[in-house]
Parts: C-alpha cells; structure tokens; sequence
C-alpha cells in the first residue's frame, strides 16, 4: 500500500500566501516608487464585510418543518414520543455494521455511539481505508452520535449504558433503520438512525429526566481521523450555514463549551477535506455548543519525548428534549455536497456547496476548479490538466504582457526630461511649497507623452487574484488530495523533492533579467535580479506542489514571450535606450 504524506496545508500558510504577495508588492512597487515617486497614484478600494447576526431562541417557538426540508423516511415511529417507563438495558455489548458503497459504519449499544466511520473512496496518510473517527480523541473525549449534555455525571451515564438494540443482526446493508432504547432511574432515551445509498444519514434523538426533555444534543465530538499532526489538528474549523451567510470558523477562535442559539441551515465541524454537519429539518431556534478540547501529540516520530499539545474541535447540535434531522458525514467535494438539501431559510443555497470555502476570491476560484474538473474528464490526470490550464491562461494574458512592454518603452523615452526636472528642482526641499511646481511638471509630462506609471504593473495586478485563487482552489479541493503527477505523488502537498520550487526560482530569475524595467538604475535592477527569485523560493518551497507547478509554468511560457517580443520592433527599440543608459552610466 503506498505511504502519503499528510496533504493538510501547514498553520498559517493563507498567511504566508498573503506574505508572499505583500513582499513581492513591496519590492516591486517600491522600486518603482523610488525611482518615480513623484508619479500620481491611483485610488485604493475597500472591502467590506457583513457577519450575519444569531437570532434569539423565542421560547415556545412553533416548530413546523420548513418547506424545504428532505422527506424522511422513517414511517411510524418518532423520537419525541414518549419513550416506555419501564427499565430497558442490554446485558452485554454488541456491535452492527451498516453498509453502502460510501462507508462502513460501526455501531455499538453502548452509549448507542459510533466506534468507525469508514468512507470506502478515500485513504489516510498510510494509504488504509480512512476513517472519520479519531480513535485517540474519541476515547477521550466521546464518540460521534454520543449525547452531550452540560451535566458531566449524565453525560458519562448516556454514553456508558447498554442500549437494548432493534436487531441483533451484525451486519446491515443500506437501506436500513436501527433503533436504540435505554431507561433507568427517571432517565429514558431513544436513538433512531436510518441509513439510505448517501454520505447523510438520518437521526432522531430523544432525552427525558423525570419526565422533563434534557438538554442533550447528539454530538461530533472529536475531529476526524485524517487527523493525526499539528496540521491536520490546526485545520480544524467550525461552520455554519445561517440565511445567505456560511462562516468558517478556525479552531483558534472557537471556545470549548460555549453555546450558540439562532436559525442554521446546517452546523457543525470539518477540517481541510471532510465534515460532519447537522442539518436540522426545522433550523429555527437551534442550539449548538462548541468544543475545543487539548491532546497531546509527537510532532517527530525520532523524539518520543518532545510532545505538543493540539486542539480537537467538535460540535453538539440540538434542542432540549428532541432532535430530527440528519448528519452529513463526508468529503467537501462538490459534486458530493450539491446533492445534499437542506432547509431553506430566506432564500439561502438548497444544498452544502458554500461548505467549500475558496475565500475572498470565490468568484475568481470556483470557475477556475470546474474549468479545472472538466479537463480533467477528458485528460484524466489532475497534474496535466494543471499544465493544459495553466498554457490556456498564460496565452490569454499575452497581451497584458505586451501592453506592460509599451507601458515600460514609453517611461524610457520620458526618462531624461523628467531627470531634467527633477534637478531643475534639486535645490530645494521636500517641505519647500515650490516642491509641488515639479509634482505638476511631471504630471503634466506623462499627461503630455500619454504615460501612465502605474499602467506596467497592471499584469502583476491581474495575475494576483489567479494566483491566489489557484491557491486556494489547490489546497481546498479534495479531488487534489493525493492526486500524482510524474513524481509527485499528491498535487495539495509540497513538491517532496523541491524540483518544481527550484524551477520557480530559476523561470523567475530568467524573467526578472529578461523583462525590461523601466526607469530603473541598473545595479537596483541587478540586486532584485537576485533578491527577488530567492524570495520567492523561499516562500514556495512550502507550497502545494500543483501552485509551483501553475507558477513554474507560467514563468516558462513568459520567458518564450519575452524572446519573441524582445526581438520585435518595440522590444529593439527598449533595448538600445537601455544601451544608450547603461553607456552613460559607465563613463
């Protein structure tokens, strides 16, 4: 069986991609600041941003199913009613497994709790059928479909006693219903699963004390088993589906008990690939608690003694007594979640896809990730749909590469007479009011020789968003998750070898020598020749493996249009004032 490495993206590397491009924009319009920092500016735009606001629990709120709710399949039975009085336990443990060609799941009478979660399409690190169960947190902190309540003596009771199961079958094929009872003491319990050909099953809870519904909710509360590193742990997330609004929130922000009310599409946990949701089948007045609970971990397999403390996040959704609804256990895969409906609120989106979190550039990413999906149809390798976009976008942007070469040729020829009036101005200092005699004569000379200072960027501005939104679309997508490519063996993780991080900074540096830089003095251009290609490695050698592959790529097919510009008219004509410059600068 082949051995991946963990495809999570390392703490922070959104960050770091947003480093990289505040450090690229720092150097490059800096430089060009420097030498024409008397240029006019263009207007910065803003974003804003809306958080949706919680609403209230109402108490006595009705609760009618909303019109978009699935259909259930359960005939003649409800968790809501009451559950018999008489004492009801099993006197050992058993186990079933239930079924389809997406999971294998294993249930246990105790606690009525799931101990495996397989999902047949998908391998862990170790190439073994992966699953979503995190054996070592759930141990410790409890296992899905558990019931958390804020009483810790009741929750211990809800998940060590023997349920008296509805079958004694061990093995069940989807579609299939299972039900489990428990009472004792005052306390009755009911959990009835259904298992249909999807990745949502249905449940329905019901919690009684002394006659009273309990506060205890049907939980996900340990994370998943692709978990195992500091990564896959940081990765974690809370999200939600509220109206219009999905939120993503990291496991750094997420309070262990803490209780949130309010109307949710969906709710629950995930990490960078997978999920598991509650979707409600009426989301008004629901109730959700949070929990980020600590684990211990050994980052270096060679250090046994050096341990780390990580962070496991889960959820527990419901409302005090009952919950019907259903749980979505599965992969963010597109295809996958725009198949699961859910209530509408609001006119909100009727199934999961808002689950894939492409980030600001969403409207740049997700077109580019079903370009991406329908090549790959057709190519049937996620690595060579990777080059045939990448040669596509490339050839689409020539012509912005060419305006940046006529952009640049017209700040050349305007070069000596601006030099002319910046020493005409020399003599005085940059607080001296007559300073802003020669902004205005420079304004007007670019006014005058229809330049525009700011137009030569105008690629690296448009190229930006592409590269981030790849990105994004690289190590969001699942369909990447260990997909090969020649020797890479998983597109979403570094390039084990740095050849394509190396070929990064190589093109770069043949593109940065090869590309004229207007109005810069010649020993600048050669210090960023070789400032800007190292910082560039350094930042990429990190990255996924199909982002170095997109910009490699790039970089090579716009070093063969640099050749053939720089051998027309245009490009001849840059080079001898280039020439001319760089004589005058020798003598």
């Amino acid at each position: 069986m082949p051995e991946y490495k963990n495809p999570q993206s390392e703490p922070g590397m959104d960050k770091n991609i947003l480093l990289v491009f505040l450090l690229m924009a720092v150097a490059i319009f800096g430089a060009q600041y420097y030498m024409r920092k008397y240029a006019p500016q263009p207007p910065q735009q803003q974003r804003s941003t809306a958080r949706p606001v919680e609403q209230p629990i109402q108490p006595g709120a009705p609760s009618t199913p909303s019109a978009g709710a699935q259909v259930r399949t359960t005939e003649g039975k409800s968790a809501g009613r009451a559950a018999p009085a008489a004492p009801q336990q099993a006197t050992s443990e058993s186990e079933t497994v239930i079924e389809n060609d997406l999971y294998r799941i294993t249930l246990t009478n105790r606690g009525a709790e799931v101990r495996s979660w397989i999902l047949k399409k998908f391998k862990d690190d170790q190439g073994k059928p992966l699953d979503m169960v995190n054996a070592k947190a759930a141990a410790k902190y409890g296992y899905p479909l558990s019931l958390w309540t804020y009483d810790e003596n009741l929750r211990n009771t809800l998940s060590s006693a023997l349920y008296v199961p509805s079958t004694t079958a061990a093995a069940l094929a989807a579609p299939a219903e299972i039900e489990f009872d428990y009472s004792n003491g005052g306390l009755t319990v009911r959990k009835i699963f259904h298992f249909d050909h999807s990745y949502a099953i249905s449940l329905d809870t019901s919690v009684f004390l002394n006659g009273s519904p309990a506060y205890a909710f049907p939980a996900w509360p340990s994370g998943f088993g692709d978990q195992s590193t500091l990564a896959g742990f940081a990765s974690g997330q809370l999200e939600y589906q509220f109206n219009n609004n999905t939120e993503h929130i990291s496991v750094s922000k997420i309070s262990g008990g803490n209780t949130l009310h309010g109307s949710y599409n969906w709710i629950g946990v995930g990490s960078q690939y997978f999920a598991a949701v509650f979707i409600p089948d009426t989301p008004e007045n629901l109730l959700a608690v949070t929990l980020n609970n600590p684990i211990e971990l050994i980052p270096d397999p060679n250090k046994p003694n050096e341990t780390r403390n990580a962070e496991v996040v889960g959820a527990a959704v419901g409302r005090p007594g009952t919950f019907t609804g259903r749980l979505f256990v599965g992969p963010k895969a597109l295809p996958v979640l725009e198949t699961v409906l859910v209530p509408t609120i609001s006119g909100a989106a009727k199934d999961l896809r808002t689950m894939v979190n492409f980030g600001w550039f969403t409207i740049i990413a997700r077109p580019l990730f079903i370009w991406l999906r329908w090549m790959n149809q057709f190519v049937h390798n996620w690595g060579w749909s990777i080059v045939l976009q990448t040669i596509v976008i490339t050839i689409a942007l020539l012509p912005l590469r060419f305006y940046q070469l006529k952009s640049a040729l017209k700040m050349q020829r305007v070069q000596p007479q601006m030099k002319a009036i910046q020493e005409k101005y020399k003599k005085y200092s940059m607080r001296d009011p007559r300073k802003q005699e020669m902004n205005k004569e420079i304004a007007d000379l670019y006014k005058r020789e229809n330049v525009n200072p700011a137009s030569g960027c105008l690629p690296l501005l448009i190229q930006m968003p592409f590269f981030i939104a790849y990105y994004k679309v690289l190590s969001t997508a699942i369909d990447l998750r260990q997909a090969h490519w020649l020797w890479i063996r998983d597109l979403s993780a570094a390039d084990p070898y740095f050849i394509l991080t190396a070929l990064v900074v190589v093109s770069f540096w043949i593109t940065q020598k090869m590309t004229p830089q207007a109005g810069m003095d010649p020993a600048q251009q050669r210090m960023m020749n070789i400032m800007m290609p190292l910082m560039m490695g350094f930042f990429f050698f990190r990255m996924p493996a199909g982002l170095n592959l997109y910009y490699a790529l790039s970089n090579v097919i716009m070093i063969l249009q640099t050749w053939v510009m720089n051998r027309t008219e245009l490009g001849r004509e840059m080079r001898e004032i280039a020439a001319k410059r760089a004589r005058k600068k020798d003598k």
